[in-house]
């Protein structure tokens, strides 16, 4: 997550991130990231929204609604320059408004831009999936990634049995989102497949991450405690004395 940026007049945007490796919770991560994540919602569902009512307005207009989205999605990235936010963010935001519209001109249907969410949703829950029954849930593998503890956690069967719990809560995200907006999108509905890919966005996301933090939050809770109480060890042979006593 970006730190927040701004102009001297902008109000500072809170910092849920830790700041110390120290600090990290393993529980918390993809909850803070989920929490920190309401540019995204802006970043995407803006240009949805955009479109679908461009579409529903001019009469099932595909060019218009299209240039629309694309607008929107340029005035988002303007203003996140104007802010110097991240050009990561950016250009992924461009790019993801881009390949939607690319889409839907070559289908010539609304429900065409549609398409690449679909994909990615669909490519998302079968790497989540694969990731469990091969061993590697996929959530064990971004904890470590964020937390900079790598795949450690894979010599602890405790570990990696809690993590592939939490992995099936987003096979289940990725899942519902298709078993809602394929059916709309097969029926052409692009209206309600446009609301539907809003509402099952970030805050599904949110909610997601949210369940993981309390399926996860048993287990490293328990492992800080037990921690904390462990008497610390004897001092070496070679210590000397007056340096083991302090």
């Amino acid at each position: 997550m970006n730190p927040p940026s701004g102009g001297a007049g902008d109000a500072p945007e809170p910092v849920i991130e830790p700041q110390t490796r120290a600090d990290v919770r393993e529980e918390r991560v993809l909850l803070d990231r989920a929490l920190g994540g309401w540019r995204g919602m802006i970043d995407s569902g803006t240009p949805t929204a955009v479109f679908v009512i461009a579409y529903l307005v001019t009469g099932n207009q595909l060019s218009i609604s299209v240039w629309c989205a694309l607008g929107a999605g340029a005035a988002i990235a303007l203003w996140r320059v104007v802010r110097r936010e991240s050009l990561q963010q950016i250009a992924a935001g461009l790019i993801g408004v881009g390949i939607s519209a690319f889409v839907a001109s070559r289908t010539q249907t609304g429900e065409g831009y549609f398409i690449p969410g679909l994909l990615q949703n669909i490519g998302y829950g079968v790497a989540v999936l694969v990731s469990i029954l091969i061993g590697w849930p996929l959530i064990g593998v971004i904890v470590g990634f964020l937390t900079g503890q790598g795949v450690s956690w894979r010599a602890d069967k405790q570990l990696r049995r809690v993590y592939s719990a939490a992995s099936w809560i987003w096979v289940g995200l990725f899942s519902l989102r298709i078993a809602v907006q394929g059916p709309l999108y097969l029926a052409g509905w692009v209206g309600p497949l446009g609301f539907a890919k809003i509402i099952m966005g970030v805050p599904l996301f949110v909610a997601a991450g949210y369940f993981t933090y309390l399926v996860l939050r048993p287990t490293f809770a328990a492992r800080r405690a037990a921690a904390d109480d462990t008497p610390p060890g004897p001092p070496d042979a070679d210590t000397p004395p007056e340096q083991a006593s302090g």
